[in-house]
């Protein structure tokens, strides 16, 4: 369902995969070639929502934000991964954000991090870049390897070739 609030509503073109369950309401802006999938929430009533291009939001998945003090935004390349919670955050691109995860307000996510699965990312939490976070709270592990980073950007990759076989 794809759904106005006040006088806001989800803007996006004709490249983007949202699947009929998936709820998007109010302030939402998606770029090209992401994609929505099935009873994922998307919800820009209180605040905005940017969604950047070759993102997705998998499955019962939910994407909030803090009413008029922290929006939500996910930049591009960016895999949010099934029944993820992300609260008035910043997910700079080429992240994978894994199963089950939650990432609360004013959380800053740089560039090429792997959130693993589980992972409670705390509020006013900053991730450095190439960044492995697990547990709860998450906590830094490691750094990325280059391998990791290209397998980020591929499961990125594969949701837009999914998408192109939806649409």
């Amino acid at each position: 369902m794809i759904r106005p609030y006040l006088d806001k509503s989800p803007q996006f073109d004709e490249t983007v995969f949202i699947e009929e369950s998936a709820q998007v309401i109010g302030d939402v802006a998606i770029g090209s070639h992401s994609s929505i999938w099935f009873n994922a929430t998307v919800r820009g009533d209180v605040h905005y929502i940017r969604i950047g291009s070759y993102s997705n939001v998998q499955d019962n998945s939910v994407i909030h934000v803090t009413n008029g003090k922290f929006p939500t935004i996910l930049e591009d390349y960016v895999t949010v991964g099934h029944s993820v919670t992300l609260h008035g955050c910043h997910i700079k691109s080429n992240n994978l954000i894994g199963i089950g995860s939650i990432v609360m307000d004013d959380v800053v996510i740089e560039p090429n991090c792997n959130i693993g699965a589980g992972a409670l990312v705390t509020p006013g939490t900053k991730v450095p870049a190439n960044s492995v976070m697990l547990g709860s709270p998450a906590r830094r592990m490691r750094e990325v390897t280059e391998d990791e980073i290209a397998w980020i950007r591929m499961h990125a990759t594969n949701y837009y070739q999914y998408k192109e076989t939806y649409k």
